[in-house]
């Protein structure tokens, strides 16, 4: 079971706890028994409290006297509540970048392997246990751990395979990106999937055999169901040596899966996309006084690509979330956000998200992974060079995308370039000019029409402008 820290709107229950919003919009899990034992035990062990320390695990306290306590007792029959610290913004596997995804799966076996040299264990291995403060994942499901029973296998074993390991492998080996396969399965990819997506020279890969092919017979046995692979295993006397050598070959080969893709339609829009010096420098300057005339909780940076302008807003801002729908510029960023940090100020999460075809509401009813805009709406929303991808690339309406953003009532900056911009001809290229909408008159008069436009400039070329406007209050 895996829980996400910060929406959950009501309450959502596993076979150990139920986790929901106390009263002071805090995260907490209230604990079975069972649970509250485990977790007893867990956390006087040196592994955990220096996974604590070290932020790689999130800041959970046992609450022993609250509303939260109170409210629990009245629901059920809970003998304890753990509280969590609330993670900035959710995000999912789905919404990661390869570097990303590769970096939380080697924090999650780590964790085991620390937690293993003092008998505990994880039962779950989905990369849904995972979240990140800016570009440092941290694992959450604290109630995932629990002692480790001599002679049982790791339960989480496929979980880790089908969320993190085949979705690395297929980046990495055929270079299938992995995100729309978890988007359309939140289970992830199955053995027998990956199986099948491998040639025969990739079966020469390393862990390909052990963990792919192998896997896959194994759960197509006949005599073993799916899900009791793992009992399967413990019953032929499965050791904690074993798991450890499992655990550390898993590391040895994630640290090795490489995606070496060297370029994609906009990694290199940074370095291509028009702009003289002159102009780059106006437009870092608007974009930097727009985000000094006050402090930001949450900003958006859509169609971030470099992230340049996403660390400009973290100078003033609690929290950055940097969106592109384009796979290799979000992992350029992450990596450069992993080498170079933002010093002094806000985080930036970077993530993989098309506007076009954002995330939605997945899972049980549609609520277990929110949508984007449920997730926390933006007081600051950068759109710089990106309207023209979305009307003439994608078809989108002027109108609506501006109507779209009033919505989220954000504060904006906007940049607005014309059809004679060499990056708008490049669009147009092959296409009829169908875009009557799309004129510089026609956006002004629509944007003040939705929002109070505080201040424009016009960059040297002639064909971009600037526009910083306030949302305006609900009516």
């Amino acid at each position: 079971m895996s829980v996400t820290l910060n929406y959950e709107s009501g309450s959502y229950r596993d076979r150990d706890g139920r986790v929901f919003v106390d009263g002071d919009g805090g995260i907490c899990r209230a604990l079975s028994a069972r649970a509250l034992n485990e977790w007893n035990a867990v956390r006087q062990t040196r592994f955990f409290r220096e996974a604590l320390a070290s932020q790689r695990v999130v800041p959970t306290e046992t609450m022993s006297d609250s509303p939260a306590v109170t409210a629990a007792a009245r629901d059920g029959d809970w003998a304890g509540v753990l509280r969590h610290e609330l993670v900035p913004f959710v995000s999912y596997p789905y919404e990661w970048s390869f570097g990303m995804l590769r970096d939380a799966a080697l924090l999650h076996l780590e964790l085991l392997e620390q937690a293993l040299a003092e008998d505990i264990t994880l039962k779950d291995g989905t990369a849904y246990n995972v979240q990140w403060f800016g570009a440092r994942p941290v694992f959450i499901d604290v109630a995932s751990f629990e002692r480790h029973i001599p002679g049982q296998a790791w339960a989480g074993y496929r979980q880790f395979c089908q969320t993190f390991l085949y979705p690395l492998m297929l980046q990495a080996h055929k270079n299938i990106p992995f995100q729309p396969w978890l988007r359309g399965c939140l289970d992830g990819i199955t053995p027998q999937e990956c199986r099948n997506l491998m040639s025969f020279r990739d079966f020469f890969r390393r862990g390909v055999a052990a963990h792919v092919w192998l896997h896959a017979k194994l759960q197509a046995s006949p005599t073993v169901e799916a899900s009791d692979s793992s009992r399967a295993l413990s019953s032929s006397g499965f050791s904690k040596g074993l798991i450890l050598a499992n655990v550390a070959g898993l590391k040895r080969l994630i640290r090795g899966l490489r995606w070496k893709a060297a370029r994609s339609v906009w990694s290199e829009y940074g370095a291509a996309n028009g702009y003289a010096p002159e102009d780059s420098q106006k437009k870092e300057a608007f974009v930097r006084r727009a985000v000094q005339s006050r402090r930001w909780g949450l900003v958006w940076d859509l169609g971030c690509n470099t992230g340049a302008y996403s660390r400009i807003a973290a100078e003033n801002a609690n929290l950055v979330v940097a969106m592109d729908a384009d796979y290799l510029a979000v992992e350029r960023l992450y990596q450069s956000l992993r080498a170079t940090p933002v010093a002094g100020g806000a985080p930036i999460l970077p993530l993989v998200n098309n506007l076009v075809d954002p995330s939605v509401g997945l899972g049980w009813r549609g609520a277990e992974r929110k949508s984007l805009v449920n997730r926390g709406r933006p007081d600051l929303t950068l759109c710089l060079a990106l309207i023209h991808h979305l009307v003439i690339g994608h078809g989108v309406p002027l109108r609506e995308f501006l109507e779209w953003l009033a919505d989220l009532r954000t504060d904006l900056v906007i940049e607005f370039v014309s059809k004679t911009d060499p990056m708008v001809q490049r669009l147009l290229r092959g296409r009829r000019d169908n875009y009557v909408d799309y004129e510089p008159e026609i956006f002004e008069r629509q944007l003040s029409e939705l929002f109070d436009v505080v201040h424009t400039e016009s960059l040297a070329s002639g064909a971009r402008r600037l526009y910083f406007a306030k949302a305006r209050s609900a009516s």
